[in-house]
């Protein structure tokens, strides 16, 4: 069963955009998200964190970080992902703002507060459909490295689950099976469109 799949983080930019790049790339129906207020990337200290409006495009970001200091964001991972980000989409765009994209299928949080508030926006909006959208969680750190990896984890998961006839009667064994065989532990639940 071919599924349309949300990928959700803080900011669109790593977690999200990492698990984007890879589906897309295996020929998955996804689409990215982040639910902070702002953009956020890492600057030259802990308290001078760069700061961009969701809609800023990727490739604004990436010269303008360029221009700052092109070997602190070499070196941070931050342009190559960048560059990466430039090749899956235009922008990040934010959860909160994407009902006109339609409904999704499944949503996959990397983030437990990220989780709570795509359930907290989807509870708020009107529920006319009446579709089912299984939104799982799995935690992923948010760097370079942890991101590949959580990639990786959210491809199979989304291979596992596009295997199936039907999620809502194979998704306990689903999610069972998948936190056995790769170790890690899922939240998962059921809203509506």
């Amino acid at each position: 069963m071919k599924l349309r799949y949300a990928m959700v983080c803080s900011s669109n930019q790593n977690r999200s955009m990492e698990s984007h790049f890879l589906l897309k790339r295996e020929g998955f129906d996804v689409a990215s998200y982040g639910t902070g207020q702002h953009v956020k990337l890492p600057g030259p200290s802990i308290r001078e964190p760069n700061v961009y409006d969701f809609g800023t495009p990727y490739k604004q970001m990436f010269d303008d970080l360029r221009r700052k200091d092109v070997e602190l964001y070499k070196r941070n991972g931050i342009l190559p992902m960048l560059k990466r980000n430039l090749g899956v989409k235009l922008a990040p765009q934010r959860w909160q703002d994407n009902a006109a994209d339609g409904p999704f299928d499944v949503v996959i949080t990397f983030e437990e507060k990220v989780f709570d508030l795509v359930l907290e926006d989807l509870h708020n909006r009107n529920q006319v459909l009446l579709k089912p959208v299984l939104v799982i969680n799995l935690e992923v750190k948010d760097n370079h490295e942890e991101a590949a990896i959580g990639g990786r984890l959210a491809l199979i998961l989304c291979q596992e689950l596009d295997a199936t006839e039907n999620w809502e009667d194979t998704i306990d064994d689903i999610i069972d099976n998948f936190e056995k065989q790769q170790r890690r532990k899922l939240l998962y639940s059921i809203s509506f469109y």
